[in-house]
């Protein structure tokens, strides 16, 4: 729908109206009044900022890359006070121990544009939504002349469902890049999503390098699915995602997948074998057929040296020890194996996390497991007081392909349309207490995806589903209004050249 738009005199400004039916917010917030009061940025636009956001804060920096960089104004931030003056945007920071973190409030009107949170994030969080209150060109990169920088009046108090909401990106099968890696955090970050999950150890690849095991990246790096060249991440470049991700809010999860998922190591190490000969470096999709040898001493200080040293360079709370499909790992053995591992992670000082597999060993307090597939396994972790992260393969995995026509992408759990990722009800999928789940996440497998642009295709638009369902209320769950909005959302995507799949869906919507 095209903007409706006219001016009326003002001796000091001009005035503007525009209709709520041309911005489009993805997820819908808690709670919004739109009005009639529409606030325009000017060069004269002064920006009042509280005196406890660092200047190297990821708000500030974004804000000024926005200003410098989209709308081509010169950015100069002012101390802000209890004055509010007009033709001025405000970012302040509240300190209230009470509310959630992540939580804002933001009211626009004609006269300023004001920002409240109690932290950081909560402000970084405001600002996604700011800029989907603008014009759909403040999404390039580059200056924009000749653009009426509108902001829709609006009254807007929002904070998230669950706390955690995450995507997963599979670099072991596949490698990708840091840039790559980065190019991904920036197109999550402007839908709320704060976690990345990076599978960094599989049987095509080990993609982080280890200072005390170097033959798990020479060797075990070395290829990927199909034979690839493979590739890794060096502790530096690792440390340097990190940053990148804390600037935009998000943290890294870690997973190094154990005791099955194991053969680039088993490659790299002929120890970490029970017969202690090599086994050949795998390039294939099979699954279910590695496993660390579980009663070697040498194979739980293998562990603790990978633990330690990727703990130790990792800021987030959580390790994942992925844990799923072992079926070359007798019971007993994976139950002892995995009480062994959690403790390893203990002393390192992180959290386990774990595929909802782990349940069949005895999990430690505070263990976090992630439904996948199995509702009866992940029912047993959470019997033993482990919160759950919900990723189930029908709903959530990315690369389910969408049809029988999709280019790329598996089908081995159902094919999965955007209605299909987006029309279901996370809170009443496990039927159990909505404070025992800690948020959702969003997997891509990348057996098929071997460059960005099919990162986008399997991604782009059903993740932005999945950012709805982890940040807005269930209730306000509406498929109809939700395809509305991404449809009029697409040219913020085309804007920035994400290569998403065209879901007939949307190509049909009027």
């Amino acid at each position: 729908m095209s903007a409706l738009v006219f001016m009326t005199s003002c001796k000091q400004k001009e005035v503007y109206h525009i209709a709520h039916t041309d911005r489009a917010l993805l997820p819908i917030p808690q709670e919004y009044t739109f009005s009639n009061s529409t606030f325009y940025i000017t060069p004269k636009t002064k920006i009042f900022i509280s005196n406890s956001l660092s200047i190297t804060s990821g708000v500030y920096t974004h804000i000024k890359h926005k200003w410098d960089s989209v709308l081509g104004y010169p950015f100069q931030s002012n101390s802000a006070t209890d004055n509010l003056k007009k033709d001025a945007i405000y970012l302040l920071l509240d300190e209230q121990e009470d509310i959630n973190p992540e939580a804002y409030m933001l009211q626009v009107n004609q006269d300023r544009i004001v920002l409240r949170a109690t932290s950081e994030v909560g402000l970084y969080n405001g600002l996604q939504t700011l800029w989907q209150l603008l014009p759909d060109a403040i999404a390039y990169s580059t200056i924009q002349p000749d653009i009426k920088w509108l902001v829709l009046g609006c009254t807007i108090t929002d904070y998230p469902e669950y706390s955690y909401r995450g995507a997963m990106l599979d670099v072991a099968r596949h490698f990708f890049t840091p840039d790559q890696v980065k190019r991904y955090i920036k197109q999550l970050a402007q839908y709320k999503i704060n976690t990345l999950h990076l599978h960094l150890s599989d049987d095509q690849g080990w993609r982080i390098a280890i200072n005390s095991w170097p033959d798990l990246t020479t060797i075990g790096g070395s290829t990927a699915v199909g034979g690839g060249k493979g590739g890794f991440y060096t502790q530096e470049e690792y440390k340097d995602i990190i940053a990148y991700a804390a600037a935009h809010y998000i943290t890294i999860i870690p997973e190094i997948d154990m005791p099955g998922h194991t053969n680039a190591a088993l490659a790299s190490y002929r120890q970490l074998n029970c017969d202690d000969n090599p086994t050949a470096l795998y390039t294939g999709i099979e699954v279910g057929f590695s496993s660390l040898c579980v009663n070697k001493a040498i194979t739980y200080t293998f562990l603790d040296d990978v633990i330690g040293e990727l703990a130790g360079i990792t800021p987030g709370p959580y390790f994942h020890i992925g844990g799923d499909e072992s079926q070359a790992t007798a019971t007993a053995d994976y139950k002892q194996f995995i009480n062994k591992a959690q403790e390893l992670v203990q002393k390192h000082g992180k959290q386990v996390m774990g595929w909802e597999d782990i349940s069949e060993a005895t999990l430690k307090t505070g263990t976090v497991i992630q439904h996948w597939n199995e509702k009866k396994t992940a029912i047993r972790g959470i019997e033993q007081g482990a919160k759950v992260v919900l990723s189930p393969a029908s709903r959530m995995y990315l690369d389910m392909q969408y049809d029988t026509t999709s280019r790329i992408g598996l089908h081995w759990a159902g094919y999965t349309t955007l209605e299909k990722a987006y029309n279901w009800k996370p809170q009443s999928w496990l039927d159990i207490p909505k404070d025992q789940i800690l948020g959702l996440e969003s997997p891509l497998w990348t057996e098929t995806v071997t460059s960005s642009a099919d990162i986008e295709y399997l991604v782009f638009p059903r993740i932005i589903a999945h950012a709805e369902l982890g940040w807005s209320a269930e209730k306000d769950h509406n498929w109809i209004d939700f395809k509305a909005r991404l449809t009029k959302h697409k040219t913020r995507l085309d804007i920035q050249d994400i290569r998403y799949y065209l879901s007939p869906t949307l190509e049909n919507i009027e």
